[in-house]
C-alpha cells in the first residue's frame, strides 16, 4: 500500500519489504537528529494492523503468545512473539489494548499469515480477528515528542516513542501539522543503535528468542503453555542458544555498508577464514558512524576482532555468550 506521504518534497521510496513508504526525505542525518531530539515523525503506514476484539481477547491471546497478556492493563504497551512448535520465531506483534480491543502492528507482508493462524485457533472463544491495515496507518512519534495526538487515536507508548494507529484518511493532514517527516532509514539507524531486533531482519527460519535478547521484553518466563514453550524453557534452564546478537562498529573509511547476509569472519583468520556469523541490518548513524547488528556463533570471543565482508568490525555484546 503506497503512502500518500511519498509526495512530500525530497521523498525517496524505500525498497524491498519496506516498499511503500519513504526511505528518506533528502537528508538522512538531519532526519536522525530530529528523531533523537524528539521532533518529527516516521511514516510506518506500510506495516500491517491487526485487531482482536471480544470478551475473551486477552485470555485467548495469552494462550497463543509468548507474552503474559491475560491481565494486560488498558493503554499499556507490550510486544509478543508467536513461535513454531520447535520454538522458532514466526511472528512479532507490537500490542496495546484500548479497553475493548487489542491493537497490534506487524511486519509488512506478515498480516495475512498471522490472521490465518489466529483464525485457526479461535475454536469456541468469544473473539473477532480483523485486518485493519486498509483503514489505519501506523505513525511513530519519537521519545520526547510533545506532538499532540488527535482525539480518539489509539496510542502505543514505549521508551522509544509512541506508535499511533491513525485513521489512514488522516495521514496527510497529520503530516502537515506534525512535520518534519523522517524516513525509514533514520528510524532504522536508531533501532540498530538501541539493539532492537526486527522480524525478518535479525531472524531467519531457525531463530529462537534467546539469540536476540527477546527474553523479558517479548517472552515471559513465568506463564503457562504456548506453542514452542518447551524450547524456550529448555534453553533457559539447561543450555545456551547457538547464536547471539551483537552490535558492530564498522570501519568508517569504507564507502559501502556490508549488506544483510554478509559473512562475518574472525579478522585473525584472514579472508579465507571460517564463517562465524552474518550481518542482519546495517546503517549509517548520525553520531556513531557506520554500524550494524549481526548474529554470530555463541562461542565467538567477545573481544575478537571481526570482519564483515571486507569491512573491519568491532563487536559490542548484546546477548551474553
Amino acid at each position: 500500500m503506497k503512502s500518500p506521504l511519498l509526495s512530500l518534497p525530497g521523498a525517496v521510496p524505500a525498497e524491498g519489504v519496506d516498499e511503500g513508504v519513504a526511505a528518506h526525505y533528502g537528508d538522512l542525518f538531519r532526519e536522525q537528529r530530529a528523531l533523537a531530539e524528539g521532533t518529527g515523525f516516521v511514516d510506518l503506514s506500510h506495516r500491517g494492523v491487526v485487531t482482536v476484539s471480544g470478551e475473551d481477547r486477552l485470555s485467548w491471546l495469552h494462550l497463543l503468545l509468548t507474552q503474559h497478556v491475560s491481565e494486560l492493563p488498558a493503554g499499556e504497551a507490550t510486544e509478543a512473539l508467536i513461535l513454531s512448535a520447535h520454538g522458532h520465531i514466526e511472528h512479532a506483534l507490537y500490542l496495546v489494548d484500548d479497553g475493548t480491543t487489542v491493537w497490534a502492528h506487524v511486519e509488512p507482508g506478515t498480516g495475512d499469515a498471522l490472521i490465518a493462524y489466529l483464525e485457526s485457533m479461535r475454536f469456541f472463544y468469544r473473539v473477532e480477528v480483523a485486518d485493519r491495515t486498509a483503514d489505519f496507518a501506523v505513525v511513530h512519534l519519537p521519545a520526547g515528542s510533545i506532538a499532540e495526538v488527535p482525539e480518539g487515536v489509539v496510542v502505543r507508548e514505549t521508551a522509544y516513542g509512541r506508535d499511533l494507529f491513525l485513521p489512514r484518511a488522516d495521514l496527510e493532514s497529520f503530516a502537515a501539522k506534525h512535520g518534519p517527516a523522517a524516513g525509514l532509514l533514520a528510524y532504522e539507524a536508531l533501532r540498530v543503535e538501541h539493539h532492537r531486533p526486527r522480524l525478518g531482519f535479525e531472524t531467519d527460519h531457525r531463530t529462537i528468542p534467546h539469540e536476540l535478547g527477546w527474553i523479558g521484553t517479548a517472552v515471559h518466563l513465568q506463564k503457562g503453555c504456548y506453542r514452542g514453550q518447551e524450547t524456550v524453557a529448555r534453553v533457559q534452564n539447561l543450555g545456551k542458544p547457538p547464536r547471539r546478537l551483537v552490535f558492530l562498529h564498522l570501519d568508517g573509511s569504507e564507502v559501502h555498508l556490508p549488506v544483510p547476509g554478509t559473512d562475518i569472519r574472525l579478522a585473525d583468520e584472514g579472508p579465507d577464514g571460517r564463517k562465524i556469523g552474518f550481518v542482519t541490518t546495517s546503517a549509517r548513524h548520525h553520531e556513531l558512524g557506520p554500524v550494524a547488528l549481526a548474529l554470530v556463533k555463541r562461542n565467538v570471543p567477545t573481544d575478537a576482532r571481526l570482519v564483515a565482508g571486507d569491512t573491519a568490525a568491532a563487536q559490542e555484546v548484546v546477548v551474553e555468550p
